[in-house]
């Protein structure tokens, strides 16, 4: 779960948005905030049409949570995307759509090769979710760079958790880096998020995992 440059909400004049519910029309502005908010992280590596697939996905199961923030002339300026089932979500996002991962993928394997592991992982990505009751999951958020650190991300999370919670589940939890990322990891625990564990990916990356429960 990547939110860096979205928080300290203080320290820019807020921006006036809108929020409404992710649909079709907007997944190219949303691929391009998100190619923007994160140039470096693998998902961006991956490209374009990956991000396509992976935005697009939270349109085309019902347990899907997913919101845009826009401003007054209709300019995309943030989104955020999760689940209410995890398991399942991604159990039945595979089964129908493996094959569009692969062929969307296919241009950053030939260019990385070693990177084909990973990409594996990625695409059998469970959210590491924790056990105890059902939770939903809050996959990603992604904030135009020009409105970054203005309440856009904020207001786009504060969305989603109400949501979650009119799904009747515990709470919900989330994934985000434990090392250089102060910032992000104070943002959610200024929104009552409480880490609930802290472990290793393969790649030697340490991840904090937060839940919140309602």
């Amino acid at each position: 779960m990547n939110l860096s440059q979205i928080v300290n909400d203080q320290s820019r004049v807020r921006v006036n948005t809108t929020i409404s519910s992710l649909s079709l029309c907007h997944i190219d502005s949303v691929v391009k905030i998100h190619l923007e908010a994160f140039p470096t992280f693998f998902l961006s590596f991956l490209g374009p049409r990956f991000l396509r697939e992976f935005y697009t996905s939270f349109l085309t199961e019902p347990d899907s949570l997913g919101y845009v923030a826009s401003a007054p002339d209709g300019r995309i300026l943030g989104v955020v995307v999760g689940t209410s089932t995890p398991e399942r979500h991604f159990i039945n996002l595979l089964r129908k759509r493996w094959w569009a991962f692969c062929l969307a993928s296919i241009t950053s394997v030939l260019r990385r090769p070693s990177c084909i592991v990973r990409l594996f992982r990625a695409v059998f990505y469970r959210g590491e979710s924790p056990s105890g009751p059902a939770r939903a999951l809050l996959s990603s958020v992604a904030v135009d760079p020009d409105v970054q650190q203005a309440g856009v991300g904020k207001k786009l999370v504060i969305q989603w958790i109400d949501k979650a919670r009119q799904c009747g589940l515990a709470g919900c939890y989330l994934t985000t880096d434990a090392d250089g990322n102060d910032e992000v990891n104070a943002f959610y625990e200024s929104l009552n998020w409480n880490i609930e564990k802290v472990y290793t990916t393969p790649e030697g990356r340490r991840m904090n995992r937060y839940v919140l429960d309602f």
